[in-house]
């Protein structure tokens, strides 16, 4: 049994979009009377794992126009708690590249316009060729398909180098994405300073010709958190460990706010005003969606063995079978990410078999030494197999209410 705990009303709720009602999820939860250990031990202790959660059941689909009716559940949720928000960070990139795609319409780039990333500045590196693309060679399109397969991060900071921090951090926020500051590459040493260099890109057609040449560029100031944010007690720098909590003042940040509302102005847009939609095209809008939804082993290019890349490499929220498939008629639409001892996922769910649908955002941080960068979390023995089980248990109830609906249909 769930622990109950008392908790008064939050005004997470003024931040909802077309909510038909807004509660707190425990109720929820609590309808299950099974054994759930780790729900037990984590809710039991939420504040040290940080945990926060949004739950948005689909009472019926869009129809003639009208927008669905949904019903949040949340959890923990405060948009101004800081945590590391690890790779969920590159689904804004991956819409935000399609949208300065659009952008350029003298040029007539696509998403298979070959990309071509040059380095001057001491710490970039060049991106000439792709042996995962069908072509051999780069292109936004492909970068977006290995980011949503298996969250390459090489193909992230491709995206964040054409980008730049000023059109990312100025786009986030002018579409409501507040909490949200991207103003760094991803797994790579760079300083501040090597962050706010962007490369020089070429995009260039067939046969060589240059269709369109961006030189490097600078931002003079960097994006930062504001409130200094630091987690945990100590962390290893440079082999030696520090005695004191961690500065993420340039670090990245997203609220499970925000991430939750990428994840629906893409799967649907129809939330929000237009002004803080991605500027995408409908086939734009559905090529991120399939893959988002795609599992590395349906991948032909990029190619990826089913025995490293299971099913439930990048999805967190579903258990899948002995062998981790999950079952063909769920489409998993997600974005997750594991950093510094969090572990996130946000995804909106849609089994097509017996007409379930829903979306669900959770982070749960995962460090009980309270030591960063030493690489003893507990993201893989706690983190992923408490978001399985939430979802899971999420997904049956969801299962068992439709299924509910069905019998007194059916008399």
């Amino acid at each position: 049994m769930i622990p109950h705990i008392a908790f008064a009303r939050s005004d997470v709720c003024q931040h909802f979009t077309a909510a038909s009602s807004c509660q707190p999820l425990l109720p929820l939860l609590e309808q299950n009377q099974q054994k759930l250990t780790l729900l037990d031990r984590v809710f039991a202790d939420s504040q040290t794992y940080k945990l926060q959660i949004i739950f948005t059941r689909i009472e019926s689909p869009m129809i003639d126009g009208e927008l669905p009716k949904l019903h949040y559940y949340h959890y923990g949720v405060q948009p101004d708690r800081y945590f590391y928000p690890a790779s969920t960070v590159k689904l804004p990139l991956v819409a935000l590249a399609m949208q300065w795609l659009n952008e350029q319409t003298a040029a007539g780039i696509t998403l298979d316009t070959i990309m071509l990333t040059d380095a001057l500045h001491p710490s970039q590196s060049s991106a000439y060729t792709d042996v995962t693309s069908e072509s051999g060679l780069p292109s936004v399109g492909h970068y977006i398909k290995k980011i949503l397969l298996v969250s390459d991060n090489d193909s992230s900071n491709r995206l964040y180098e054409l980008l730049g921090q000023q059109y990312i951090n100025q786009q986030l926020q002018a579409k409501g994405l507040t909490s949200t500051v991207i103003n760094h590459r991803l797994s790579v040493p760079f300083t501040d300073d090597d962050n706010r260099f962007f490369n020089p890109i070429r995009f260039i057609d067939p046969v060589g010709k240059t269709l369109l040449a961006i030189p490097q560029r600078q931002v003079a100031v960097s994006y930062r958190n504001t409130g200094q944010p630091k987690l945990g007690l100590g962390y290893f720098q440079h082999g030696q460990l520090v005695n004191q909590p961690m500065d993420f003042t340039l670090k990245n940040r997203q609220s499970l706010l925000d991430l939750d509302g990428v994840v629906k102005r893409i799967v649907m847009p129809e939330l929000f005003p237009e002004e803080q939609r991605f500027n995408i095209t409908e086939p734009q809008r559905q090529f991120i969606l399939r893959y988002m939804r795609m599992l590395p082993r349906q991948s032909e290019y990029p190619k990826y063995s089913e025995e490293q890349y299971t099913d439930t490499y990048v999805k967190y929220l579903l258990k899948g079978d002995e062998q981790l498939r999950l079952p063909e008629y769920i489409h998993y639409h997600n974005k997750n990410g594991q950093a510094y001892g969090h572990v996130i996922d946000a995804a909106f769910i849609n089994d097509t078999k017996y007409d379930v649908s829903y979306f669900l955002s959770a982070i749960i941080y995962t460090n009980a030494n309270q030591i960063l960068n030493d690489d003893i979390y507990e993201t893989e023995t706690l983190g992923q197999p408490f978001l399985r089980e939430l979802g899971h248990l999420l997904y049956q109830q969801e299962l068992d209410a439709q299924q509910a609906t069905n019998d007194t249909n059916n008399k």
